[in-house]
């Protein structure tokens, strides 16, 4: 049975989710605050957090922040009032695997906490290398020409992104899917604004330009 963290002060909403999901097969424990958010998030028996951003104490962002920064990559769900593209765009930027706002329908959100653990539960290499890039995925650190290389917790799902697809040519809405897990609005220009992140870092050459098609992640032979 996976275990849930449910962070979120609203009393109401709290026991509305933790209902839900018990009822679904999963165990719960719900907190109020994010300082024992942030403390709970150590607890290994977790397999994932609903997270509140209101939340009193610390707010949600922090505890995300702080917890991506001890390393621990248990998926985050966001469920927040706050429904402004700046708001969701900082969550994904820190670390969140997915964002809902409130109201919402508990099938949707059982749906994608289902989805997360499927996918945080496939196994996966530790390293993933394409060349002299190398992403390791236990510590989170980034090497190229043996350099170490600073990526944001969003560049470097973007990069491990690449680097799972290496030569495959991977369209704006794919890289959409699979890094910020987010319908944004078709016009956004999120990716290209990584893209060009990720070329600084990585080199210029790294990533190519498929016209009218995506992006692809050229192999250096």
């Amino acid at each position: 049975m996976s275990a849930i963290l449910i962070a979120e002060d609203e009393p109401r909403i709290a026991a509305f989710v933790a209902k839900g999901l018990a009822a679904n097969g999963f165990s719960t424990v719900v907190v109020d605050n994010g300082v024992s958010a942030a403390a709970l998030a150590r607890d290994e028996e977790f397999s994932l957090m609903v997270l509140d951003l209101g939340l009193p104490g610390k707010n949600g962002m922090a505890v995300l922040a702080e917890i991506r920064q001890r390393g621990e990559r248990m998926p985050v769900v966001i469920l927040t009032a706050r429904d402004e593209i700046d708001s969701t765009i900082t969550g994904f930027e820190t670390g969140a695997d997915d964002y809902m706002t409130k109201p919402f329908r508990f099938e949707e959100l059982l749906a994608r906490v289902r989805a997360r653990l499927r996918v945080d539960r496939m196994e996966e290499p530790t390293l993933l290398r394409v060349g002299d890039i190398m992403l390791d995925l236990r510590t989170r650190r980034v090497t190229t020409g043996g350099q170490t290389v600073e990526l944001t917790a969003r560049e470097f799902a973007l990069a491990e992104t690449f680097l799972r697809h290496p030569d495959q040519v991977l369209s704006r809405q794919q890289l959409l899917s699979a890094v910020w897990g987010y319908d944004f609005d078709p016009g956004s220009n999120v990716v290209d604004v990584y893209v060009r992140y990720l070329r600084r870092k990585l080199g210029p050459s790294v990533i190519e330009t498929v016209r009218n098609m995506g992006y692809r992640l050229a192999i250096r032979r």
